[in-house]
């Protein structure tokens, strides 16, 4: 086996070996050199060559948001690190744990005008859960003075005193890499490990010269009586459960039957919470828009209890605001986001461990809650049905029949924006699995992650997104890693259409260049140059025929490209809304 020949390498990819680092997406450089040949010669590393670091950190968060396992992203000095930094933020707001890697000039070499050098020190200091600064050997692994001079001149060439602070330093680089590496596996997050490296970069050896210690990740454990909470709630008649994003198949089926199963609770799901009862309430816009003053005073929950990451729906969080609820806990074992201005009890818990005690000593409530607003959900429902019969062909009226057309069981990406409000407004196949970044909610990384998570799942991924999100994010289809069943959904509808959505002032020369940012790309040259099969549909017709054998097994990924009114989706949202009242 071949290995690098610089100690603090060593260090890295024993300790990631150690912990389950697993897989590790590299980005080409010299000076990260020494990780490259490590890494890429050890059989227990499944390695990914991605060039672009931004698509390769996006990447790396799909492969990790699937395994729910630590994935490292390791690149060389200079700006290489900084465009990492999106999916960085993604990780941090989306308890993804992500070790980030970069390679770094020794120390005397920075601020003095050498090629690739930026202070890379503290560079993600807002959104990290750990940055270790590790420092550089001074000795090689043969005895060898490194080419540091002040220390080689202070020193004088004394071995045995080299030998001593090359000891201090393989140690403290040891505990920096295990605290790092131990908060990503237990706080779930983004961690920084930068590590600099004297040349030569590329000498190798075969087998380790240098042992290190291990220490393991500690566990975190909470009990805490939660009577008078669970008495609260006993005599409480309106209760609102509202799940953000959340894995599938990550709750109890006993969690989910106690909420169905009490007519005090209504349970808001959202597309990403991967939540699915008859007795929940799925499509939560679907609910809230037509509302007046008066309804949203009968939806008023006096406790709000909320779990998962972050909430899509504008509309809630407006009403949540406005009419705030007397109580609002939020369930992680991790943080608690004041969302709703509210916010009175963070229980630092799992969910399925918190339920498993209040379920014991909970009482079912009389209530008329739910049962009124079951009313209201039907009705909704059967409007939103009569709209979409005879609804024009725009993007509303797509996502519909794309929503339909997704086989059982695969794994659904949506980007940002406009495709994941989209597809809140309809009742999702409880079979499927739904991913969306909603940590930094960007555009930026869309195609990436969803790449990265297919790479390393058995079942179908289909990536559902829009054109600017797409053509952003083109990069991501650079690399040897997209499984031939990969399919990709364009909604082209010339521009940014969500701001034609919100309010302000269209069909002017500045709001088409600036907020729209109207355009004439397609995505055909694109597939052709990284040979993707492409299709493309005008119309509902044209769309409904490429949708027959779309998903069916082929020889290369397949992108169908759908191309709507620009001027014409927002009205016909617009009136959707109207109409369902």
């Amino acid at each position: 086996m071949k290995l690098p020949k610089i100690p603090l390498a060593q260090t890295i990819i024993q300790l990631c070996k150690a912990k389950g680092v697993k897989h590790i997406v590299i980005s080409p450089g010299s000076r990260n050199a020494p990780l490259t040949i490590g890494f890429s010669n050890y059989e227990y590393f499944k390695c990914y060559s991605i060039v672009d670091e931004r698509c390769a950190a996006f990447f790396a968060l799909g492969i990790a948001q699937q395994l729910q396992e630590p994935v490292a992203v390791v690149c060389t000095s200079g700006s290489a690190l900084l465009n990492y930094y999106p999916a960085i933020a993604e990780a941090y707001y989306s308890n993804i744990p992500l070790v980030v890697i970069s390679a770094d000039r020794p120390k005397h070499l920075i601020n003095i005008g050498d090629g690739q050098t930026i202070n890379q020190k503290g560079v993600y200091s807002n959104h990290i859960l750990y940055e270790a600064n590790l420092k550089e050997d001074i000795i090689g692994a043969n005895n060898e003075p490194t080419e540091e001079p002040n220390i080689i001149k202070s020193l004088e060439n004394k071995v045995e005193r080299f030998l001593g602070i090359q000891q201090e330093s393989q140690e403290f680089n040891a505990t920096e890499i295990n605290k790092a590496i131990n908060l990503a596996i237990v706080n779930k997050g983004p961690v920084h490990i930068n590590a600099p490296f004297n040349e030569p970069l590329y000498d190798m050896v075969d087998e380790f010269s240098v042992t290190t210690n291990v220490i393991p990740p500690n566990s975190i454990s909470n009990d805490e009586d939660l009577s008078s909470y669970l008495e609260i709630w006993n005599n409480t008649s309106k209760k609102m459960v509202l799940v953000g994003v959340n894995a599938p198949n990550s709750i109890d089926e006993s969690v989910l039957e106690y909420l169905a199963n009490d007519d005090s609770i209504i349970v808001f799901t959202e597309t990403t919470s991967n939540l699915h009862h008859e007795e929940f309430f799925p499509s939560i816009d679907k609910i809230i828009a037509p509302l007046d003053d008066k309804d949203f005073e009968n939806l008023q929950p006096e406790i709000l209890l909320t779990f998962g990451g972050l909430i899509v729906s504008k509309k809630v969080k407006a009403f949540l605001r406005k009419h705030q609820p007397k109580h609002h806990w939020h369930i992680d074992d991790k943080t608690a986001n004041d969302t709703f201005f509210s916010l009175s009890k963070h229980f630092k818990n799992s969910v399925n461990q918190l339920f498993k005690e209040f379920i014991i000593d909970v009482e079912s409530t009389n209530s008329t809650y739910k049962p009124y607003w079951n009313k209201v959900k039907l009705h909704r429902q059967l409007q939103h049905d009569k709209y979409l019969e005879t609804c024009a062909y725009s993007d509303l009226k797509v996502f519909e029949n794309i929503l339909q057309s997704l086989p059982n069981n695969v794994i659904v990406h949506s980007g940002n924006s406009s495709a994941i409000r989209y597809m809140q407004l309809f009742n999702i196949n409880k079979s499927l699995q739904v991913y969306c970044n909603r940590g930094t909610s960007g555009i930026d990384g869309s195609t990436s992650t969803a790449i990265g998570a297919s790479a390393v799942t058995d079942e179908q991924n289909v990536l559902i997104t829009g054109d600017l999100s797409f053509f952003y994010d083109s990069n991501a289809l650079w690399n040897n890693y997209m499984p031939n069943n990969f399919r990709i959904i364009v909604i082209n509808n010339g521009g940014g259409g969500i701001f034609r959505i919100l309010p302000g002032h269209k069909n002017t020369d500045n709001f088409d260049t600036y907020f729209e940012t109207k355009h004439k790309l397609t995505a055909k040259e694109l597939c052709a140059m990284y040979k993707i099969d492409y299709t493309k549909a005008n119309n509902i017709q044209e769309l409904n025929k490429q949708l027959v054998n779309f998903y069916t097994k082929g020889n290369s990924p397949k992108l169908l490209e759908v191309f709507t009114p620009r001027i014409e989706n927002d009205k016909v949202l617009l009136e959707y809304f109207k109409s369902i009242k």
